[in-house]
């Protein structure tokens, strides 16, 4: 079973990098992933399958969580 979460967060331009959060966030997506890796390699590519990543105004923040 995999032990960490991608947590990729769609955020406006305006909004400091610090700031983007899940609460904050315009779009909030998860998947699972196996390796801290695959977490970062996939948090981009989720967006960017999404049709959301490359909006105009917006920025993709990437998170790698651990599962509880």
């Amino acid at each position: 079973m995999p032990t960490i979460l991608v947590v990729t967060l769609i955020c406006a331009s305006s909004l400091a990098a610090k700031d983007c959060t899940r609460d904050t966030a315009q779009d909030v997506m998860t998947h699972p992933a196996h390796t801290p890796q695959e977490c970062l390699l996939l948090g981009p590519a989720i967006a960017a399958n999404s049709g959301r990543g490359t909006e105009a105004g917006t920025y993709v923040k990437t998170l790698c969580e651990r599962r509880r």
